[in-house]
């Protein structure tokens, strides 16, 4: 494939408004995480709190995906996209100039999940423009918008040393202004549309134990990778007493790496099959995370997560490259389902490491859930019923 064809094949500047999109909105969902030390020095909460705090916005961005998802087949990537940042704006202003308890923070947090339902629509929107050939690239550029996390964990901790953590909440209207301006500017819906993708389809699905399956994978790698993007900055200034800037730059270095390695994931998956790659990474994620939960010394525990979550991003690449050989004709219905499904993994993750600290006092139990989580996880993988792989069909888009 030559650059030359897919710039000509598709409408670059939506791909580029796409992306944008994505990444700004993902450095919004996991806001309140990046901020979390800052919180808990004010607020004083308990570590199940903290847990419970940075868990919000990812539950609210998976119970959202599915009706942003629906919208978007019905009205177009950018009229939703739009309609999706306009009601961003009001957690923001929430978050900035009201939010001054812990239940107010929840209120906040959950409907900060419109930003993390951005999935569901800034796929979408990029991909359509581009034939079959060029799908790969079109959704591996816009999914490369997920580093918005990294954003979030690196200038978030640092514009709260400066300002305060509520003017970081007044701060991130900026991006958010400048990504709807692109928007209006230079994203285009393409006129060629997929059959839209109603509820009922969905809860047709559910009748299939691999469906479910896949999302229990998925909220094993993506819900992982999410679920520990917001609390790693907790568990580094507890366990570490690591300061907030600190514990900022170790988390952005391991978001980084689950980032990164997404698009890797899929073509390692191409080229060796996505069941062997996951069984590999499931694996290796099982023996590292036990790793950090005999909670080691810094520098140990540090390079264990950084693997730890880019396992989890080679794996979030591979879970969709199984999806459809197993479901060829609802690739569509499939992704968007596990995506959500599978999205509530990276609440239960901050939940249940923040209530066993509360529990034990210490972090050693949640993470030991995890280990056992990525075991059932292979145990499910291995329960598959995959047939001979073949092509996607036309037509078909993944939405992961």
């Amino acid at each position: 494939m030559r650059l030359r064809d897919f710039l000509k094949s598709g409408h670059w500047p939506t791909l580029l408004s796409a992306f944008f999109y994505f990444d700004v909105s993902f450095m919004v969902w996991i806001l309140i995480g990046a901020l979390a030390n800052a919180i808990v020095a004010d607020l004083d909460l308990s570590a199940a709190e903290k847990g419970l705090l940075v868990a919000t916005p990812i539950l609210g961005g998976a119970l959202l995906r599915l009706p942003f998802g629906i919208m978007t087949d019905l009205w177009g990537g950018r009229r939703v996209g739009l309609f999706a940042l306009s009601l961003t704006t009001m957690p923001l202003l929430f978050g900035w100039l009201w939010a001054d308890s812990f239940s107010k923070l929840l209120i906040v947090g959950l409907f900060l999940g419109v930003a993390g339902a951005s999935f569901a629509v800034a796929l979408p929107l990029a991909s359509r423009w581009y034939p079959p050939q060029h799908q790969g690239l079109a959704l591996g550029i816009t999914g490369a918008g997920n580093s918005g996390t990294a954003l979030a964990t690196f200038f978030a901790p640092r514009l709260a040393e400066v300002y305060g953590w509520h003017a970081v909440f007044g701060l991130a209207l900026l991006p958010i202004t400048i990504a709807f301006i692109i928007l209006v500017v230079f994203a285009r819906d393409c006129e060629r549309r997929t059959p839209p993708i109603m509820l009922k389809n969905y809860l047709e699905l559910l009748r299939d134990p691999d469906a479910w399956r896949f999302c229990f994978l998925y909220a094993v790698t993506f819900g992982g990778f999410v679920g520990l993007a917001s609390f790693l900055n907790v568990f580094l200034h507890d366990q570490y007493s690591l300061h907030r800037v600190t514990a900022g730059n170790l988390a952005t270095l391991c978001v980084l790496a689950g980032s990164l390695l997404r698009p890797l994931g899929g073509y390692l998956a191409d080229r060796m099959g996505g069941m062997r790659l996951l069984a590999i990474l499931l694996s290796g994620v099982t023996v590292l995370t036990l790793g950090v939960a005999g909670l080691p010394p810094l520098p140990i525990a540090g390079t264990l997560l950084v693997m730890i979550m880019g396992l989890l991003g080679l794996g979030n690449g591979a879970v969709f490259q199984v999806v459809p050989q197993r479901f060829p004709r609802q690739v569509g219905v499939v992704t968007g389902l596990v995506g959500a499904i599978g999205g509530l993994g990276g609440f239960v993750l901050p939940t249940v490491l923040g209530g066993m600290k509360s529990l034990t006092s210490s972090y050693a139990g949640g993470f030991i859930v995890f280990a056992s989580a990525a075991v059932l996880a292979y145990v499910l993988l291995r329960r598959l019923q995959i047939p001979v792989p073949q092509a996607i069909p036309q037509g078909a888009e993944p939405t992961g």
